[in-house]
């Protein structure tokens, strides 16, 4: 094996297959999280310590982009001993000289582990068996309750976690943790609590950097464990959280990223405006899928408060903002640097609504 860390069981449990008469059950795989781009390049710089993590991210990247490349002239990559990345197409055709689907309906990509990948996972795997119904941390929603905001994570107020099977003794070590993780890298264990129940918990956040002013989307989770030996289980909010973002001038010249992932480049960036004072709001963007395009307008710090027009935005390009009643910002000029992956990230990602809060010093 790659690593000599310590690995948790994989865990199972029974669930009824109804595709077979009389009953059975199938063996339902429960994951314990997901691992990404960030967690994969921290691992691997530490590791290997003559390579630093953004030496492993600039070769992750090309590695994707080299496999793209090869895949669209035509090419099977063959990564031996780990996984094959080839060319599927699907589709029919009545006569041998009809023309072919269009790509979005026929090509698609495929990927194979290799025989003795899969033997290495077996042979180093062990499984747990679960209950039918798995008891599991479910965080259910997130606020700020300063700002009293949903989903925001606000250095200076006061995260409220609500869900289900929540508890865990942090004066035991080893018996749970909630853990703030940045999507471009960062993570760090909370120890500043105001309660912890089953129900809820409260956290004096403690947000760890990231490596852009615009990269401001993170998870939370809570792990617990619910016996002595037990096995350690994670709940991850399926929501991102987003910390507040501080414009320091509107004075043209001066660009300011909002409204991003954990990109290295910013999506939007705030490029001017006008205001009578220090402010602070938040900027909406939506996905309008019907229409195929962006409508971004400000808002006042209270949902279903006052809102300025909404723009639609169909490309790149500079917009205007207009304020709303009651605010000191009359107008907000930003700049759109990557609809299409702005587009992407919301569908995927937001559910077609995207908020960050702005901070107008």
């Amino acid at each position: 094996m790659a690593t000599n860390k310590e690995t948790a069981a994989i865990e199972w449990r029974p669930e009824v297959n109804a595709l077979t008469t009389p009953q059975s059950y199938r063996l339902l795989f429960m994951p314990h999280g997901t691992v990404g781009d960030a967690k994969l390049i921290a691992e691997i710089a530490e590791a290997n310590p003559n390579f630093n993590e953004e030496a492993v991210r600039t070769i992750l990247n090309s590695r994707k982009e080299l496999i793209q490349w090869h895949l669209i002239n035509g090419e099977p990559v063959v990564e031996e001993n780990a996984f094959t990345t080839t060319i599927s197409l699907t589709g029919r055709l009545d006569n041998p000289d009809d023309p072919p689907p269009p790509l979005e309906e026929c090509l698609q990509v495929r990927v194979y582990a290799a025989p003795a990948f899969i033997a290495a996972v077996r042979q180093a795997a062990r499984l747990e068996r679960l209950p039918m119904e798995k008891k599991l941390p479910l965080i259910s929603a997130a606020k700020d309750t300063v700002l009293d905001l949903k989903d925001v994570l606000n250095p200076q107020g006061l995260l409220q976690l609500n869900g289900n099977n929540l508890y865990f003794d942090r004066k035991q070590a080893g018996a749970g943790e909630c853990v703030l993780e940045g999507t471009a890298g960062g993570r760090t264990v909370q120890t500043r609590f105001g309660k912890i129940e089953d129900g809820e918990i409260t956290i004096i956040p403690n947000i760890p950097s990231q490596p852009f002013p615009w990269n401001n989307e993170y998870k939370v989770s809570v792990s617990t464990r619910y016996s002595e030996h037990g096995t350690l289980r994670t709940g991850t909010y399926a929501q991102m959280l987003r910390t507040p973002l501080v414009i320091p001038t509107l004075d043209p010249g001066q660009e300011t990223g909002i409204l991003t992932g954990a990109e290295d480049t910013a999506y939007v960036t705030v490029t001017g405006g006008t205001a009578s004072g220090e402010a602070t709001l938040r900027i909406q963007v939506i996905l309008d899928l019907q229409a195929d395009c962006l409508r971004f307008n400000l808002l006042d710090m209270t949902e279903g408060g006052a809102a300025g027009a909404a723009i639609t935005v169909t490309a790149n390009g500079d917009i205007t903002l207009q304020g709303f009643a009651g605010s000191p910002v009359t107008t907000l000029d930003i700049h759109v640097l990557e609809y299409a992956a702005l587009k992407d990230m919301l569908r995927n990602t937001y559910n077609c609504r995207l908020v960050d809060v702005l901070v107008i010093t």
